[in-house]
């Protein structure tokens, strides 16, 4: 299948994907962590922490969806 506009779409895809992995990876280990070695953290760390982790099941869901699917169909 030609790709007319240059984009690869599968490398964005991944690419998408293991972002929105490594963030949700980075924001429960870190409330696992936090949490293990401290005890209480302040709010505004587990809002962070928080945050980070529903971006990152946002971006990894979407992604592939978005990348893989939707956009080659629209070209």
């Amino acid at each position: 299948m030609a790709h007319y506009s240059g984009r690869d779409y599968s490398e964005l895809a991944k690419t998408g994907f293991f972002a929105g992995l490594a963030l949700f990876v980075v924001g429960t280990g870190s409330e696992l962590v936090g949490h293990a070695m401290f005890g209480s953290l302040p709010q505004w760390e587990n809002t962070l922490f928080f945050a980070l982790t529903i971006i990152g099941f946002a971006i990894g869901f979407a992604s592939p969806f978005v990348f893989g699917i939707v956009m080659p169909l629209v070209e």
